[in-house]
């Protein structure tokens, strides 16, 4: 029993990435292990935004424990199973995979292994953001404009920066070019 006299539960996670795949073997598995809710999805692991995953993530309690036959199952990258897995413990649950017995947070090893995530989790975040910034410097150093393209040709920000000047309110600009209020007051703000 838990702190909330609540029995525990055994919750099972089955996910297939295609439609053409089928969920049987995962089902079979999480039920013979003793789970007797299992969400399922056919959905990429890559997508963070999974309908059940979600919702399960959400009824996890504490004294839960959340069962997958494989953690590729539960996610694509180390980054997104920390993640996961830290949301079930810090709910109170406990995370199991039935391939890698390692990856138990019932037991030691498995927090241990979960601490090792975290680490790898930080520095492949890490990475992505050094890649991300590398690439947006060699765009840059190519002159290649980063973000949103400009709403107004260069023309058209010179006319319009003319006509403010000449008394013509944000509002009378803003509809003659087709843009926003503050596309306009930025634009008339920036020193030339």
């Amino acid at each position: 029993m838990t702190g909330t006299d609540r029995p525990s539960r055994l919750i099972g996670y089955a996910r297939v990435s295609t439609y053409g795949q089928t969920l049987d073997a995962q089902l079979e598995q999480l039920r013979a292990a003793g789970c007797a809710k299992i969400y399922r999805e056919k959905a990429t692991g890559a997508r963070a935004d999974r309908r059940e995953l979600l919702k399960m993530l959400k009824h996890v309690a504490a004294g839960d424990v959340v069962m997958v036959t494989r953690i590729d199952r539960l996610a694509r990258s180390t980054f997104d199973l920390f993640a996961i897995v830290k949301q079930i413990a810090d709910a109170g649950g406990l995370f199991r995979s039935l391939a890698e017995p390692w990856a138990d947070t019932g037991t030691s090893t498995g927090r241990l292994m979960l601490a090792v995530l975290g680490g790898l989790a930080d520095v492949e975040r890490d990475l992505i953001r050094t890649r991300t910034a590398e690439g947006r410097s060699r765009a840059k150093a190519r002159g290649q404009h980063m973000g949103r393209p400009p709403a107004l040709t260069p023309q058209q920000q010179a006319e319009a920066r003319q006509r403010r000047a000449e008394g013509a309110t944000l509002k009378e600009l803003a509809q003659s070019y087709n843009v926003g209020r503050a596309t306009i007051s930025r634009l008339t703000h920036v020193v030339a």
